[in-house]
């Protein structure tokens, strides 16, 4: 007993710094800004001056019409680019999948971009979608062309943030790239012998024995499709007419432009709703879709 007592304390030593961590950055801030969710604060003052409010800055947001193009926006983004992204990561993680000569450094030339700093691919990406000396709007013109404002017309801005969301899936093709190169060769060599096609191998096999690897990437895909921010703060702040006011955006200018913390706070907790319940609604289907090696043997 004492032997045991000895090496679970040793072990709960090692993870005290972790759980501090978690109590200081983590749990302390979700705490406090539930708080601040019923509550009038200014973020400039000090706490003292927190004013208790109710529900009155959950009413306001749902009579606010800014909330709900966020929404409409978030909802349109995420909807289109996740399973967009996924799609295109699988095929690219496919094609990257094959025995050829070099395939090492196109491995690692679409993994690259996934590496490079957000602020920066955005700033890289004005210049590309800039509709006067963009070399998006010159190939264009190549071809007789002629390339819309991307950034600056809204009904295009969007559309441009989600194309150049595809520059970036090289992290989500390495996973893929991960589960594929665990699918046994041997059934693919039965499928050969049974006379199946590409398709029906793909659906039939690579499919279903990817189909953890899809559920995480979906899972974090739809995490990351709600929290979106970076890419339009830095290149469009929301414009054209609110066309790229993503709700992780007016969120942000609620509580360090306007200055209403308590406003904000009770945005990040319906957000915070939202994921969960896309989240579990997808944990919840998986059962239905999601093959695990063992699923043969409980059964």
């Amino acid at each position: 007993m004492k032997r045991k007592f000895r090496s679970e304390k040793t072990g709960y030593l090692f993870i005290l710094p972790w759980f501090i961590g978690l109590l200081i950055f983590t749990i302390g801030p979700m705490i406090f800004s539930l708080i601040l969710s019923f509550s009038k604060w200014d973020i400039i003052t000090g706490i003292d001056s927190i004013q208790f409010v109710g529900l009155e800055n959950f009413v306001n947001i749902f009579h606010d019409e800014l909330f709900y193009q966020s929404l409409k926006v978030t909802f349109i983004f995420a909807l289109v680019s996740v399973p967009l992204y996924q799609i295109i990561a699988i095929l690219v993680a496919m094609l990257l999948n094959m025995r050829t000569r070099g395939m090492k450094f196109f491995r690692l030339i679409f993994f690259m971009p996934s590496v490079i700093p957000a602020v920066a691919v955005s700033m890289m990406w004005l210049m590309i979608l800039n509709p006067e000396y963009g070399i998006l709007n010159r190939a264009l013109d190549l071809f007789g062309i002629i390339g819309p404002a991307w950034l600056q017309d809204p009904d295009y801005a969007l559309s441009a943030l989600m194309v150049m969301g595809i520059w970036g899936v090289g992290n989500t093709i390495i996973i893929y790239l991960s589960g594929l190169q665990g699918v046994p060769e041997e059934l693919y060599e039965a499928a050969d012998l049974d006379g199946a096609g590409v398709v029906k191998r793909f659906l039939n096999i690579t499919v279903p024995m990817i189909s953890p690897t899809i559920f995480f990437n979906l899972i974090m895909g739809i995490i990351g499709g709600f929290q979106y921010f970076t890419q339009a703060f830095v290149m469009t702040n929301g414009g054209p007419l609110n066309s790229t006011l993503f709700y992780n955006l007016f969120l942000y200018n609620k509580a360090f432009v306007s200055y209403e913390m308590g406003y904000a706070s009770a945005l990040s907790w319906i957000l915070f709703g939202i994921i969960m319940v896309f989240t579990l609604i997808v944990i919840r289907s998986s059962s239905a879709w999601v093959y695990y090696n063992g699923d043969d043997e409980k059964d």
